[in-house]
């Protein structure tokens, strides 16, 4: 289920966000204060941050983008006629503009495209053809790694999901020449990795802590093993480069 971080003031306007949302489909966090929000950040895997688009949810803006400039953004709120100068300010920091009172039915949808999960999927559009996946198989579980990074999927729980055995999992997964199940595994979570390095708010440290590698240097071996670089280089490699080095490296290994 994708996390969203609300910065929102007042209990009412969140109220209101939450109950536009499907039930069980989005969960959203509240902060009550800017610390709390790269704290959160820092701590745990968020798939977006909501902002008001009020004067206070502006003034955190500038900060929260010079931190976390590729991260998922959504402003939420109600908007006057005279805020076109406002709404221009949220639309040049790349944030999806959610006007409250007038999209609160669509609102979970616009939240689902706004996340890292679905930014992964689009720059990640072509890597089942790259990585040989063309059984419907492959690509069902392509499709459900993408969304399980925060941890490293088991193949038991991912065959289960898919209501087939885990060895029959295993097995057709890396047919056809496809990399094997584990390499893919970690290169979702790699590729993750590059994908929030990308913001100067959250370092090597925190990447270990939100996504549950045991230590630094387990972080670092597998970015080596994945795309051929140590993980300090993740942020300059970015998830294309990522990739890339996968496919020029290594794709097979002993099965989970």
């Amino acid at each position: 289920m994708p996390s969203f971080a609300a910065l929102v003031p007042g209990r009412i306007s969140l109220a209101v966000l939450r109950r536009s949302l499907p039930r069980g489909g989005i969960r959203l966090v509240p902060c009550r204060t800017e610390a709390q929000l790269y704290h959160l950040l820092c701590e745990r895997l968020i798939d977006g941050v909501v902002l008001s688009t009020g004067e206070s949810g502006a003034a955190h803006l500038a900060v929260f983008r010079s931190r976390f400039p590729v991260f998922p953004l959504v402003a939420w709120g109600g908007v006057r006629p005279d805020d076109g100068d406002q709404l221009a300010l949220w639309a040049s920091g790349g944030a999806t503009i959610l006007v409250e009172g007038v999209d609160d039915a669509v609102a979970g949808e616009l939240l689902r495209r706004s996340t890292l999960a679905a930014e992964r999927r689009r720059v990640l559009a072509d890597a089942p053809k790259l990585l040989r996946l063309t059984d419907p198989l492959q690509r069902a579980a392509w499709d459900l790694l993408l969304d399980q990074v925060e941890r490293p999927a088991r193949t038991s729980g991912l065959a289960q999901a898919l209501g087939i055995s885990r060895e029959h999992l295993s097995r057709q997964f890396g047919a056809g020449g496809a990399p094997n199940l584990k390499r893919v595994i970690d290169l979702v979570r790699v590729v993750t990795a590059a994908q929030l390095l990308a913001n100067p708010g959250l370092e090597l440290t925190d990447i270990v802590r939100v996504l549950h590698f045991a230590s630094l240097s387990h972080l670092s071996r597998t970015a080596k093993r994945i795309a051929g670089q140590p993980a300090a280089e993740l942020c300059k490699l970015g998830p294309r480069g990522v990739l890339g080095g996968f496919l020029r490296g290594k794709t097979r290994s002993s099965s989970r």
